[in-house]
């Protein structure tokens, strides 16, 4: 669905860009395809896809209780600005000693999302790359919500957001779907891009690789997000919008200026998706290298 919806601007984007070069029978049968077919066609790739979790949060201080509540439910409707974030880890199935992480922070309504590595879950390094993230969102940022992890639940982020007239609230403990956007976001970009591999000492490759991973998912990826759930008897069906890339969904936005507006439509101008993503894999390879050195499995699935 979302491969359907983005083909066209794709299409154009590579032929704007001197990047493709279509037999117009070609690209006609490609702009008729339906998405089941992309999904038939595709099905073999996708399943050389199958994603592992390795969740290694530890529980905050007393100060959680400082901290309010915000579940699943309460995120409906929010304007541009209120964040999601998280950790991921890169220690290759072994969680002794230290290994790098990657803070992950997603805008909720308009899927936008930032990544930085830091060079462990220390809050002093996490509050650090906090600061920088929320300075690359093309919004004001209003709120920042996090799990129940030591990381995020301490006194420098409190003060840090009070200071900031920030919003911070924490989801409850072991209930992911509080924290959902952000989650998924962990998957579909830091663990489809960077792996499973064990990560000590990349922090500088893996903020290399983000720098452009934010431009390609951000300005070429397509979201699609759930507006509405059906119940039948015990079957519940989820219903989603149009697929469209954050960058379309900030753009769409009636919250965000004009200024902000156009200056991204003139950066959106200079990107060249095909540059973007030669870049973005060879700085993968580099990682996997890297991570081999380590002898920890290197479980990579390439960024669409």
């Amino acid at each position: 669905m979302r491969l359907a919806a983005v083909l066209p601007e794709a299409l154009r984007k590579l032929k704007e860009c001197a990047e493709l070069r279509l037999e117009r029978v070609v690209e006609e049968k490609l702009l008729r395809m339906s998405p089941r077919t992309m999904d038939r066609l595709l099905s073999n790739d996708r399943k050389k896809l199958s994603l592992r979790s390795t969740a290694r949060t530890r529980p905050g201080t007393l100060l959680k209780h400082r901290v309010p509540v915000k579940t699943f439910e309460q995120w409906k409707d929010v304007a541009p600005g209120f964040l999601q974030s998280d950790c991921v880890g890169h220690d290759g199935g072994n969680g002794s000693g230290e290994f790098n992480q990657t803070l992950d922070m997603t805008d909720v309504a308009t899927t936008w999302t930032e990544t930085r590595a830091v060079k462990n879950k220390a809050h002093v390094w996490v509050l650090e790359a906090i600061k920088t993230l929320l300075g690359q969102f093309p919004f004001p940022v209003k709120g920042i919500h996090s799990d129940s992890g030591g990381e995020f639940i301490n006194a420098a982020l409190i003060r840090f957001c009070e200071d900031e007239a920030l919003a911070f609230t924490r989801s409850r403990a072991a209930r992911k779907n509080d924290n959902a956007y952000v989650e998924q976001k962990n998957c579909s970009i830091v663990r489809r891009a960077v792996g499973y591999g064990q990560h000590e000492d990349d922090q500088d490759i893996l903020n290399s690789l983000y720098r452009l991973l934010r431009l390609y998912t951000n300005f070429f990826m397509p979201t699609m997000k759930c507006v509405a759930r059906t119940r039948y008897g015990s079957r519940t069906t989820r219903h989603y919008d149009r697929p469209q890339t954050p960058y379309q969904r900030v753009v769409a936005s009636p919250c965000v200026a004009q200024a902000r507006k156009a200056n991204l439509r003139a950066m959106y101008a200079t990107l060249n998706v095909v540059s973007l993503k030669k870049e973005i894999t060879r700085l993968q390879s580099v990682l996997i290298r890297r991570a081999a050195r380590h002898g920890t499995p290197v479980l990579h699935h390439e960024v669409a």
